[in-house]
């Protein structure tokens, strides 16, 4: 953890800037300046630590650089994760990760997922009673998959592959309010974890047909004579090639491409409609041919302003804001290259200088999904169900399965504003009104989150911990501050000392504190007051 000087300190300040002002605005100062000698202190003392390391060094991961690896490409790591990746080079770590993605989930789906939708006829035969139960049953169902889409993102051994099925979601955008029935939400995730880090070409035609994105972009009434251009456009603006790549009449011509590509109205599965498909000359992109969807989707795979596109917002995603041409042109083509192989961008991105400098640590603000998911897996946070930890991400922004538009979340500052903030310091005060020992860690049932089922991933408390923990909310949420502090050789009524302040700096912050911090803190509350500074909100 390094001092900010120079360029470092003027790209920071204008990352905090949002996070600072929401500070002030929401949140109690958190010590007065008469204390700033003491933070000075320690930032004498990392800046000092920091000059001894020799340039020789910096391709071997200490525990900083770890720490920040493993936050920037899945969620903030425990002790024993860590562990894993300290001492191996920059190129072993990339290499470790890359090989330890997975395809498919660890916890399974709830039971309803692969159950038919209602038939046609079915439908027709329901009481308004009966639509208005429908109805209520597909709300809950939808709240269900938040909840265990977030337990298989806080315990999945492989946090790279839900960062990803995470990023084709905000990608792909596909929404509740549009695609009513939740098992096509779900059947898309599936789909997006088993291509996260396939090849982008294959996951491009299988999205394009999935009975959620029909739905979504309203692909399914596409038809010829009355083509609807919704897909044909955002496949380019969102999908592909981005925005002043292609005109008008691209999009109209695409359009009549893609007629014919349907839904059975019964089971509401993909369907080739032949008699509904123009099969006329059309003119994308310069090519001219009686092309049908698929062959479109290819002339836009061969353009290089896809490859540059795709992995421009890879870089937003895991270096910083703003993308820098000059560096994503030789992965771009080493992309497409690869005939768009995902890992092959990814490695390019984590193995780039850029990646690694000072310049981009702590300049990216944590999402939602990443503020919570990260808490509960760096602090080994047990918990009886994750449905409350879906509401939380919902609250602080980020409605899983429910995007706010076709463009999905803008994310990086616009994730902090006053109201945002001070539900992101609530959820750390519910962490610290929980720091009771719990029980073993259990896997639990699939139903995780109904009408008060247990789930995966959270640990069994015993009954009067149950009891007391019933008092901190519905999650029964459980933090074994003891165990977590002893790590860093101190409890939470001691006062920890220089070193030890410094330790819990680097474990939680990817940054010096912003604000000062009381210098007769115990361990507790000094952790505290650090998941309380704006710089918890970086990665």
């Amino acid at each position: 953890m390094k001092l900010l000087t120079g360029s470092k300190h003027a790209r920071w300040l204008a990352v905090t800037a949002t996070i600072t002002a929401a500070v002030t605005c929401s949140v109690p100062v958190l010590a007065e300046q008469q204390h700033a000698p003491h933070a000075q202190r320690l930032k004498d003392h990392a800046q000092v630590a920091a000059s001894a390391a020799s340039p020789s060094e910096q391709d071997i991961l200490d525990a900083n650089d770890a720490r920040f690896f493993l936050t920037r490409v899945g969620f903030a790591p425990d002790n024993t994760e860590l562990a894993q990746y300290v001492g191996l080079t920059r190129g072993q770590a990339v290499d470790k990760i890359l090989a330890s993605t997975r395809t498919e989930a660890v916890t399974p789906m709830p039971d309803w997922v692969v159950e038919p939708v209602p038939t046609r006829d079915v439908r027709k035969t329901w009481t308004v009673d009966q639509r208005r139960e429908e109805q209520r049953l597909r709300g809950e169902r939808y709240e269900i998959l938040r909840a265990w889409w977030v337990r298989e993102m806080a315990s999945t051994p492989s946090p790279l592959t839900e960062r990803m099925t995470l990023f084709w979601h905000n990608h792909f955008t596909s929404g509740q309010d549009k695609v009513q029935f939740p098992q096509h939400m779900a059947q898309q995730n599936i789909l997006f974890r088993r291509d996260a880090l396939g090849n982008f070409g294959e996951l491009l035609h299988d999205v394009a047909k999935d009975p959620a994105m029909l739905q979504y972009l309203d692909g399914a009434g596409n038809r010829k004579g009355k083509p609807n251009e919704n897909f044909a456009r955002e496949v380019m603006e969102l999908f592909t090639l981005g925005e002043g790549h292609y005109t008008q009449q691209d999009v109209s011509e695409a359009a009549r491409a893609y007629t014919g590509w349907s839904l059975d109205p019964d089971t509401e599965a993909y369907v080739w409609r032949a008699n509904l498909h123009d099969d006329g000359n059309k003119t994308v992109l310069g090519q001219t041919g009686p092309f049908d969807g698929d062959q479109v989707l290819d002339i836009l795979l061969a353009r290089p302003e896809t490859a540059t596109f795709v992995a421009s917002k890879l870089w937003r995603e895991f270096i910083s804001d703003t993308p820098d041409e000059a560096r994503i042109a030789p992965i771009a083509a080493q992309f497409r290259a690869s005939h768009y192989d995902i890992k092959v961008a990814l490695r390019g991105l984590f193995m780039s200088d850029a990646f690694w400098t000072d310049d981009d640590r702590g300049v990216l603000v944590k999402s939602p999904v990443e503020f919570v998911v990260g808490a509960l897996r760096a602090f080994d946070i047990g918990y009886d169900n994750t449905a409350p930890f879906a509401v939380q991400i919902r609250t602080l922004g980020e409605n899983l399965f429910y995007p706010p538009n076709v463009k999905g979340w803008p994310g990086g500052t616009t994730w902090i504003n006053s109201s945002t903030l001070l539900a992101r310091k609530q959820f750390v005060e519910q962490l610290f009104r929980a720091t009771e020992a719990a029980g073993p860690r259990r896997m639990k049932s699939a139903t995780d989150g109904a009408s008060g089922a247990s789930g995966a991933g959270g640990r069994q408390a015993n009954p009067p911990a149950q009891r007391a923990m019933a008092r901190v909310g519905q999650g029964g949420v459980r933090f074994d501050i003891d165990t977590w502090l002893a790590h860093y050789n101190t409890a939470p009524t001691a006062k920890p000392g220089l070193s030890a302040e410094l330790q819990l700096q680097h474990a939680v912050l990817p940054l010096t504190p912003v604000d000062a911090i009381e210098t007769d803190s115990t361990a507790s509350a000094y952790l505290e007051a650090l998941l309380m500074d704006p710089a918890y909100q970086l990665k």
